[in-house]
């Protein structure tokens, strides 16, 4: 069976910060936002989206007593996270590398982890795993490169994925 580690969404959030960039976004002629080229009528705030995205592919460092084995360890971390989260959301920063570069390496991270620590799942042979892609390739309008990275990390190398 698959181990995963709790996840940051799992945990806590910093929704002051989310929800003041969601309604900073909502509102319709906002400078320095695509928005106010049309009001559009359903407008949904991607700083939610951005967040949550983050949120569901880091581990909460409740995950990690090894690295974080206090209570106060684990919020000092948390917080942290949530400083990144909060850049993370601004739409000022959807193009600033080293905000992004952050983001990324948190995710990598945790990534790494959980190759790790699943590295005795069932290994999957590239003849295998090209016959599975090129069936459900069609289906889904990709390419299957996120396939393909999926296998990536089940056959213990996890180089590359994210990259």
């Amino acid at each position: 069976m698959t181990k995963s580690a709790k996840k940051l969404i799992e945990v806590a959030l910093p929704l002051d910060a989310i929800n003041r960039e969601c309604a900073r976004e909502k509102q319709p002629f906002t400078r320095q936002h695509p928005r106010t080229f049309h009001v559009w009528w359903a407008r949904r705030p991607n700083a939610a989206a951005r967040a949550v995205l983050f949120a569901q592919m880091v581990d909460d460092p409740s995950a990690r007593p090894d690295l974080f084995p206090s209570q106060r360890a684990q919020e000092k971390e948390r917080k942290r996270l949530f400083r990144i989260i909060e850049e993370l959301v601004r739409w000022e920063n959807t193009d600033n590398e080293e905000v992004l570069q952050r983001a990324r390496d948190e995710i990598w991270e945790s990534w790494r982890r959980a190759c790790a620590e699943n590295a005795d799942h069932l290994r999957i042979s590239a003849q295998v795993a090209g016959a599975f892609r090129s069936k459900w390739k069609g289906r889904f309008g990709a390419s299957g490169r996120a396939i393909s990275g999926m296998w990536h990390c089940h056959s213990g190398t996890c180089g590359g994925v994210l990259s």
